[in-house]
């Protein structure tokens, strides 16, 4: 009777042990997430002040501050991870496009709010990365946990599933991009 009673202890013990692990892993991948939230929310504001920016001095690029105006809006309103992926990966491929437009105009490159709104964006596009890499890796870390054993015999009964990577959708975005000489 005393062994069963330290076997059960030792069961539960290390029950909870898990149990307090894959929580402690699951709460990471929700703070990584809300990093990156963050960080999409940062670029979010520079938008409007950068295509204000750009539009007082390219009237006829029309095209493209609409699409990145777009999908920022699209992007607010999505909270599904892989459509807000794919989302930001267009946004983010826009707004390069947008900085190499402003290429075109001297004066804009000029312009000291506009270096500053480039300085900034290029911090925050840094930021993203950075916190998609580390939102990934926890990422990892924790559906590991999830898909292994002994792990997967707690986290399959109290609802702990494999949590989405932040990924590229898009292939084109995957390819090293060409760089033409002016």
């Amino acid at each position: 009777m005393v062994i069963f009673s330290i076997v059960l202890l030792a069961a539960f013990a290390a029950g909870v042990w898990i149990y307090n692990r894959l929580v402690g892993e699951r709460n990471q991948v929700r703070a990584a997430w809300s990093d990156i939230d963050v960080q999409l929310k940062r670029r979010h504001e520079l938008v409007p002040r950068l295509v204000s920016c750009v539009k007082a001095f390219a009237d006829f690029e029309r095209a493209t501050l609409l699409a990145v105006t777009e999908l920022r809006k699209q992007s607010m309103a999505t909270s599904a991870l892989p459509r807000k992926a794919a989302l930001e990966d267009a946004m983010q491929a826009g707004l390069q496009k947008l900085i190499v437009v402003a290429e075109d105009y001297p004066d804009l490159k000029a312009d000291e709010n506009f270096r500053q709104l480039q300085a900034e964006l290029t911090d925050t596009e840094d930021q993203i990365q950075y916190a998609r890499r580390f939102y990934n890796g926890a990422v990892k870390l924790f559906n590991t946990r999830v898909q292994s054993f002994p792990h997967l015999l707690l986290a399959r009964p109290l609802g702990f599933r494999a949590a989405e990577y932040f990924e590229i959708d898009n292939d084109s975005a995957r390819q090293t991009p060409s760089l033409e000489l002016r």
